[in-house]
């Protein structure tokens, strides 16, 4: 059985070192876990009709974020948008915020979380609530294992094609054969 068409696509900072502390929440709570999506900060959702990103986007999405250079972060403490996600805060947020900024710029048509929020606030999903359900997306513990340290390189892009396994592919690869989406851009020196 061929994989479904992708109808969805991100741009993305993977943050694989944050796995080891928010994997087993994120499995739980987060269906794009369930996806193959690594543990990541987004850069812009939604982005490009997957069909449609050349490498012109592609060009374009390394040019807007070229400014904003690597850099180390930290992920101290947690936050809640409501009571129904519930996310790591990067420490610092700066080149976060100035990429969030940068990529949409680039791409007018794309409007961070569709329009939907005033300020695009950078953060790393460990869970949200189900549609329908009940109380808030995990338990408000806030002693959680947060990731030590991080360093930040430029975004990629990933949608939401599948292949057989589960694991959410991206441009003919899948995410569990290359969890830091090296090769889609160049990365940042």
């Amino acid at each position: 059985m061929p994989a479904p068409m992708a109808a969805q696509s991100a741009v993305l900072v993977p943050v694989p070192e944050a796995e080891p502390a928010v994997s087993r929440h994120r499995a739980r709570l987060d269906r794009a876990a369930a996806w193959g999506v690594p543990a990541h900060v987004t850069i812009l959702y939604p982005f490009a009709p997957p069909l449609a990103i050349t490498a012109a986007t592609t060009a374009a999405l390394a040019a807007a974020a070229a400014p904003v250079r690597a850099f180390d972060c930290r992920f101290p403490a947690t936050g809640w948008f409501g009571q129904d996600v519930l996310w790591l805060a990067p420490r610092p947020a700066g080149r976060f915020r100035a990429v969030t900024r940068a990529v949409p710029a680039a791409f007018p048509g794309c409007l961070p979380y569709g329009g939907a929020y005033q300020d695009a606030v950078p953060h790393l999903t460990v869970g949200d609530r189900p549609a329908g359900s009940r109380g808030p997306a995990g338990s408000r513990d806030r002693t959680a294992a947060r990731p030590a340290h991080h360093r930040a390189h430029q975004p990629g892009v990933a949608d939401d094609r599948h292949d057989r396994s589960g694991q959410l592919a991206h441009h003919g690869r899948t995410a569990a054969n290359d969890l830091q989406w090296r090769g889609l851009l160049r990365r940042a020196r």
